[in-house]
């Protein structure tokens, strides 16, 4: 790893760190399980030649390997933390986490969208965009990664941000982890994992259960988990990864939305529609990938990777048996079967160019996913919430081939530079199989291309600080999913929709020094043309258009705060103002008179204008081989716009969590037990919203105060010999 030589210290005023650090209004941190320096390379940088903290972009690492209180079960638990990013637990499993980087990603029904998702370098994010937090398993977990900011496009379409989850590799002494956590609302978790090497080969199995009976009436649900990692080191240098895992969520109940006037009446309500429907939905998905890295000669590397899967999922919508009864209708039961692979190659070379470090990395990617979409009625006679006859069919294939080239190179002692450029085409093919006299053909075909350049500036003060700059280009092409439905309601696929094309920029800073302090802060700015956005949300479909130009912009900071040996203090905060620059009708088929509109200068809806994370970490000193800990944990968040008239939000809160927990040495590893409030004052809350949701059942309640008991062991085998 590269390092600046040590420059004359310069130590930044006082006055400026309580501004930068009061930008963060009511704070905002991340716990011990949360955002921490780790050693070594961020590997979502793709740069080996340096640090994050030399490079011009918002870098953060997550250490799941610290002791969290929490169930392990979402990874909302972990990344709420982070500024910049915002992950609203649903509290239905049917719908998945709600992802949001800068802003982008919010107008997300469910999975996740505008945002590129990896596990152990395997896309979860397939090639429309569409990507899915559900299969991380976070009990083989060792490190999340999160890029922020204009170098995320080198990851292609969808990047206004990129999320990895890497999974600990196994190693001699084996270790075997198991977890067991209990919590309110019928909520238990339990997972175990092995860690070990046999016969050089490394291994990490591990398997996880969630059992819960929702907060909400008709919220209940069950997930299973299974991963697999292996990795063997090559002669030369060299390292060869499989990785596998399975994913099954059957029957997830799913309780709908609220208007405001049952939040009122009964927060844990369900919608009589989701009752009379039995909504819910079940998924399975099964993957496999491998990777392999070799030296080429003593400056270059190869890197080749190939993953493919399989993925099902049926869902069971609200629909009206009325509404289905238009020819066009696709019925109220999606039933989603196919299967998805790719391949990704790059070379890196690492030597010098005017006698300084430079690296150059090349490389190009190939994806494709199949689907076939079939719908039913959601009924059968008089029988609701049923499969009934067929009203849909047909298969869908997206396929995107990108090329990409970055350098990276310290031109002077103080400065460097990052730059590179993706050139991505996203491919769209819809083939109908159901034809009727009354129902035409709606097969049809749509390429998408484009260029995403992005180049960063660092100026490195003295040998604890740096300042960069940085700029690019993103894009955003719609999903199949939001290609399915026409915003007008006739039939066929969305091809109109344009993808969103962003010019992003960002100014920031990053200060550490050798106590383990630290201050990150960054200003950003994203203008996009042809924002996407939701057309409407009906009986649990969804339909989107093009609303001209929009803008995000603000400020994160966040920063660590070793205040003893015993005490730590972890902040961050959000301020972005999201909203539409152009004026655009407000309805999307044939408008009345007068043309309802949406203004110029409306918040885009699902985006609060602020975040905030505290967290006040005690680690007790250990005494006859036990000791102590304990964290008060507060968050913040301001209200969140529901539709694009902006005419209702969602109000702000503020909660408080309190945990404790206790371990004991054992001869041959660890046992620790540990206690989790949430919502200690029992505060009443929305925890997400379905963004212009057509019956004004915007609202999802977060839980009333709950209460999680957790135990976990940690043994170790003598090492081998």
């Amino acid at each position: 790893m590269a390092s600046f030589p040590r420059y004359p210290a310069v130590r930044v005023p006082a006055p400026i760190l309580a501004c930068l650090a009061g930008l963060g209004f009511a704070a905002g941190a991340i716990a011990a399980e949360a955002t921490t320096d780790l050693p070594g390379i961020v590997v979502t940088a793709r740069v080996e030649s340096a640090p994050a903290f030399d490079l011009p972009a918002s870098l953060d690492t997550i250490d799941l390997r610290a002791g969290s209180m929490r169930p392990q079960a979402s990874l909302s638990e972990t990344l709420g933390g982070v500024p910049g990013v915002l992950a609203r637990d649903r509290q239905n499993l049917a719908q998945d986490t709600q992802l949001s980087i800068r802003g982008f990603g919010a107008r997300s029904t469910f999975g996740v969208r505008g945002v590129r998702l990896y596990a152990d370098g395997i896309p979860a994010t397939m090639p429309d965009g569409q990507g899915q937090l559900s299969h991380f398993a976070l009990a083989a977990g060792d490190r999340v990664e999160i890029m922020r900011g204009p170098f995320s496009a080198l990851y292609g379409n969808s990047s206004g941000g990129v999320v990895q989850l890497w999974s600990a590799d196994g190693g001699d002494p084996a270790q075997v982890d198991a977890r067991l956590t209990a919590s309110r609302y019928g909520g238990v978790s339990a997972s175990a994992r092995l860690l070990g090497l046999a016969g050089g080969t490394g291994y990490n199995l591990a398997a996880a259960a969630l059992d819960t009976d929702g907060y909400r009436e008709h919220s209940a649900a069950r997930r299973g988990w299974l991963n697999a990692k292996l990795h063997r080191d090559l002669a030369g240098g060299g390292r060869l990864e499989l990785v596998g895992n399975h994913f099954d969520s059957p029957q997830a109940q799913d309780p709908l939305g609220l208007t405001w006037t049952q939040v009122l009446e009964d927060p844990r309500q369900a919608t009589p529609q989701a009752l009379l429907y039995d909504t819910r939905k079940s998924v399975r998905q099964d993957q496999l990938g491998v990777s392999l890295r070799q030296p080429l000669g003593e400056a270059g590397t190869l890197r080749v990777s190939g993953y493919g899967g399989a993925r099902a999922i049926t869902q069971y919508l609200a629909v009206p048996v009325a509404a289905q009864a238009s020819p066009l209708s696709a019925g109220g039961v999606v039933d989603l079967d196919g299967g998805y692979g790719g391949l990704d190659a790059r070379v890196a070379w690492q030597g010098q160019a005017g006698g300084r470090d430079l690296e150059f990395t090349a490389g190009a990617s190939l994806d494709r996913q199949r689907q076939q979409r079939r719908g039913y009625e959601n009924f059968s006679g008089d029988r609701l919430g049923v499969r009934g006859a067929l009203r849909r069919d047909q298969r869908d294939t997206v396929a995107s081939l990108d090329q990409y080239a970055q350098a990276w190179w310290r031109f002077a002692p103080r400065w460097s530079l990052l730059a590179g450029a993706r050139h991505s085409v996203v491919r769209f093919d819809s083939v109908d199989h159901y034809v009727t006299a009354d129902n035409p053909d709606d097969s049809g075909k749509t390429d998408y291309s484009q260029v995403t350049p992005v180049a960063g500036l660092v100026f490195a003060a003295n040998a604890d600080l740096r300042l960069y700059l940085s700029a690019g280009r993103g894009f955003e092409t719609p999903t199949l999913n939001e290609l399915a439905y026409r915003a007008d309601g006739s039939a066929g696929l969305a091809f109109d929709l344009r993808p969103a094309v962003s010019r992003n920029r960002e100014l920031g800073m990053k200060w550490r020094n050798a106590a383990g302090a630290s201050l990150d802060a960054a200003l950003f700015l994203a203008d996009t043309d042809d924002e996407l956005a939701v057309a409407r949300n009906s009986g649990g479909r969804s339909s989107y258009r093009n609303v001209g130009r929009a803008r995000r912009q603000g400020v994160e900071v966040s920063s660590r705060l070793p205040l003893s040996a015993a005490w730590s203090l972890q902040l961050a905060g959000t301020w972005l103002d999201a909203h539409f620059r152009d004026a655009f009708p407000l309805c999307s088929g044939a408008c009345g008179e007068p043309v309802p509109m949406v203004a110029a200068g409306t918040s885009i809806p699902g985006i609060p204008a602020r975040q905030g994370f505290a967290r006040l970490q005690w680690n007790g000193r250990p005494v006859v081989g036990a000791a102590w800990e304990a964290a008060i944990e507060a968050t913040a968040l301001g209200p969140v716009p529901v539709d694009d008239r902006g005419s209702a939000s969602a109000p702000g809160y503020g909660l408080l969590n309190l945990e404790a927990g206790r371990r004991w040495t054992l001869r041959q590893g660890r046992l620790r037990g540990f206690a989790r409030i949430d919502n200690l004052f029992d505060r009443r809350y929305i925890g997400s919203i379905i963004v212009n949701e057509a019956n004004g059942r915007y609202y999802e309640p977060g839980p009333g105060r709950s209460l999680l008991l957790g135990v976990e062991w940690q043994v170790r085998q003598t090492r081998s010999r």
